[in-house]
C-alpha cells in the first residue's frame, strides 16, 4: 500500500497490520573507499550541504573514512570495503546506489550522470549474486530512485517512508516499495531546499527516529512520522540538522553512530534522550567528506 496523505497514513497504521517480524539489525555494511576524492560540482543543483569554497583534501578524506571503518569494526559490524574511482567522485555515499534486503540487492536510478556511472560497476552486484541474491535493477524502469537516500525503512514493520524531491519521483516511489517487499509506503513532499530525506529523517533499530520537521513541506506530516514512532521520535532544530544529526544510523539495537560535526551540534538535552532509550552515541570526524553534500549515514549500505 502507497499512500500519500498524513490522514491516511495514519489510518493504516491504526489497522495495526504491520507486525514487527523482519530484520531490523544488518549482517555487515557495505562501503567504498574514496579515490582522489573531489566535490563534483554537478550533484550541487539541488544539493544546497555542498561546500564548493573549498578544494578537499583526497588524503585526509580518506583518512577520515578509515576512521569510521575502524570505528564500526570496533563496536562489532563486519565491514565490507569495495574500492573507489576517481570518475565517480560520489561513489563514497553507495547507499543511494546500492542497497539490500534478505536475498536481494536493488540498484538504483541516479539522477545525475556521474551518480549513473556508479552504478555501472560490475563488482559489487557479481559478490552479492555469487551470494546467492537476487539482483533487482531499477534502472530498467522509467523514473528516478536514490534509494536510501530518499527512502527512509522501520526495516522491522516493512513501512517506508519517500521524501519526495529531485531525487524521487511516484514512479520511483512505486518501484522502490516493490523492490524492498515494503507492505506500506508514505510519499510525502521535502521542502523545496532539501534533496534526500536521510539527511533530514532517520529511523533507529526500528523502535525510535530523529526526524528535522520543518524539512516536510506539508502541515502534518511530521505529525504522522511522529505516530510511527510514539514516544520516541526526536526533533532536530536547524542547527542540528545541518550538521547532520539527522544522517545519523543505528547499526545494532544500542549502538548508533555519527559524523564529530552531529555529535557536537547534539544538543544535551537530545543527547540524553537518545541515551535514555538505551544508545550509545559513537562518532568520528568526516568533516572533509561531509564537503561533498553528505555525512555518515549517506556512508553506509546495510547488508541484510
Amino acid at each position: 500500500m502507497i499512500v500519500e496523505h498524513a490522514n491516511d497514513f495514519i489510518r493504516a497504521l491504526e489497522a495495526n497490520e504491520f507486525p514487527a517480524d523482519s530484520p531490523c539489525v544488518p549482517k555487515g555494511v557495505l562501503m567504498v573507499e574514496p579515490e582522489g576524492f573531489y566535490v563534483g560540482k554537478e550533484t550541487a543543483l539541488d544539493n544546497h550541504y555542498m561546500d564548493l569554497s573549498t578544494a578537499a583534501d583526497p588524503d585526509r578524506a580518506r583518512r577520515q573514512f578509515h576512521g569510521l571503518v575502524r570505528l564500526i569494526k570496533k563496536c562489532g559490524t563486519e565491514v565490507l570495503v569495495f574500492p573507489g574511482s576517481v570518475r565517480t567522485p560520489d561513489d563514497v555515499f553507495p547507499n543511494n546506489v546500492f542497497a539490500l534486503v534478505p536475498g536481494r540487492l536493488v540498484i538504483g536510478n541516479m539522477r545525475y550522470p556521474i551518480r549513473q556511472l556508479e552504478a555501472e560497476r560490475s563488482d559489487i552486484p557479481a559478490y552479492f549474486r555469487e551470494r546467492g541474491y537476487r539482483i533487482v535493477d531499477l534502472r530498467k524502469e522509467k523514473c528516478v530512485a536514490e534509494l536510501t537516500g530518499v527512502l527512509i525503512m522501520d526495516r522491522a514493520r516493512r513501512i517506508g517512508f519517500c521524501g519526495i524531491s529531485e531525487r524521487v519521483n511516484r514512479a520511483g516511489a512505486a518501484a522502490m516499495h516493490k523492490a524492498f517487499d515494503l507492505r506500506l509506503t508514505y510519499c510525502f513532499d521535502l521542502a523545496p531546499d532539501e534533496y534526500h530525506t536521510n539527511v533530514i529523517f532517520s529511523v533507529l533499530a526500528a523502535r525510535a527516529c530523529v526526524l528535522y520537521p520543518d524539512a516536510c513541506a506539508e502541515k502534518g506530516t511530521a505529525e504522522a512520522i511522529e505516530a510511527a514512532f510514539p514516544g520516541r521520535t526526536l526533533l532536530l532544530d536547524k542547527f542540528e540538522k545541518d550538521h547532520f544529526v539527522g544522517n545519523c544510523i543505528s547499526l545494532n539495537n544500542s549502538d548508533l553512530f555519527m559524523s564529530q560535526s552531529a555529535a557536537d551540534a547534539l544538543r544535551p538535552a537530545n543527547r540524553a534522550r537518545l541515551e535514555s532509550w538505551g544508545f550509545r552515541i559513537h562518532s568520528t570526524e568526516l568533516d572533509e567528506l561531509e564537503k561533498a553534500g553528505g555525512s555518515l549515514r549517506c556512508m553506509v549500505a546495510k547488508i541484510f
